[in-house]
């Protein structure tokens, strides 16, 4: 007999809100079967995919590569040892290179005083070599189009 669990035990073991389980369902990541009642019940196998969910998320990766991700994975069982393997794999290039420009911003921010000029000419995170000086004063970047 399969075990059902209420989204509360799912919310409860999880670490998530009721809500991020009703987030989840809608965005495709998990899904729920209805009782008579048309209350949600979930399988134990969503537990192990919400912690795919938000372990995927904490390591920086976007809701639709995680979507896209877990497309590729069975529905009717918990992604395995040898599914994380596979998928993070995938992902490796995108957070390398994002590591790489977190470092860069990192290595940036000795040169920043934090004003938010956008305009001088040694701000190296928002005006690198004050590219933006021959437009005119003002704050180009947060300005529409």
């Amino acid at each position: 007999m399969t075990v059902l669990l209420t989204p509360s035990d799912v919310a409860a073991r999880a670490g998530v809100t009721v809500s991020a389980l009703h987030f989840y369902e809608r965005e495709g990541l998990i899904s729920a079967t209805r009782t008579a009642g048309n209350q949600r019940r979930y399988t134990r196998d969503v537990l192990r995919r919400v912690a795919f969910i938000r372990t995927s998320q904490r390591v920086g990766i976007s809701l639709a590569e995680i979507t896209e991700a877990l497309a590729t994975l069975p529905t009717d069982h918990a992604p395995t040892k040898a599914d994380w393997t596979r998928l993070s794999r995938r992902w490796r290039r995108s957070l390398d290179e994002r590591i790489a420009r977190l470092q860069r911003l990192r290595d940036d921010l000795d040169g920043c005083i934090g004003c938010g000029c956008l305009s001088l000419k040694s701000c190296r995170l928002r005006n690198r070599d004050d590219e933006l000086a021959e437009r005119g004063p003002g704050a180009h970047l947060l300005e529409p189009g």
